[in-house]
C-alpha cells in the first residue's frame, strides 16, 4: 500500500462532494500535469490511501482521507470534445492521461492547514512543501502517520 495527497479546489469538487457521491466514490480525473499523471499511471493501486487537500481556497488544508478503489485507467475526459480536459492528441489506443477511482473514508475533525504544514519541521521532506503546485504527490508512510496524528481523525 502507498500513500498520496490529491489536491482539489473545494468550489469545484470538495471532500463533501466525494462523500455525497454515489457509494462515496468518484473518478479522479482532469489531471493534466505529466509528473502527476505518472504518479497515477505508474504508482497508484487499489487500496492506496489518499489525503484529500483543499487548495485555492481561503484556508488550504488536508481535510480528510479517501482510498483508491479502481487502479489507473484512461481518463475519459481526454476523449470528450465538450470537456475542459479534452486532449485532441489522445486516442483510446494511446491515451495520454489517466484516472483512478477514489472512495471517501473520513473527514478530519481538525483539518491540517498549509500554514501548519509549512511551519512543522517534523515533515520537512513532505512533497507538498517542495512541489506545492502538483495535484498528485506521494506521501511517505511516516509522513502519513504523523499527519493523521495531527488531524485527530
Amino acid at each position: 500500500m502507498a500513500y498520496w495527497l490529491l489536491k482539489t479546489e473545494p468550489d469545484a469538487f470538495s471532500l463533501a462532494d466525494l462523500q455525497a457521491a454515489e457509494n462515496g466514490t468518484t473518478v479522479w480525473d482532469g489531471v493534466r500535469n505529466y509528473q502527476a499523471r505518472n504518479f497515477i499511471r505508474d504508482g497508484m493501486q487499489v487500496g492506496d490511501k489518499v489525503f484529500i487537500y483543499h487548495s485555492s481556497c481561503k484556508v488550504p488544508a488536508i481535510v480528510g482521507i479517501g482510498e483508491v478503489t479502481r487502479g489507473p485507467y484512461a481518463d475519459p475526459t481526454q476523449f470528450d470534445a465538450s470537456s475542459d480536459y479534452y486532449d485532441p492528441k489522445a486516442t483510446p489506443e494511446s491515451p495520454r492521461w489517466f484516472s483512478v477511482d477514489v472512495q471517501y473514508r473520513q473527514s478530519f475533525q481538525q483539518p491540517i492547514t498549509l500554514k501548519a504544514i509549512k511551519a512543522d519541521p517534523a515533515i520537512a521532506e513532505l512533497a507538498l512543501k517542495k512541489s506545492g503546485r502538483l495535484s498528485v504527490m506521494p506521501v511517505s508512510e511516516q509522513e502519513w502517520q504523523y499527519l493523521c496524528g495531527l488531524a485527530k481523525p
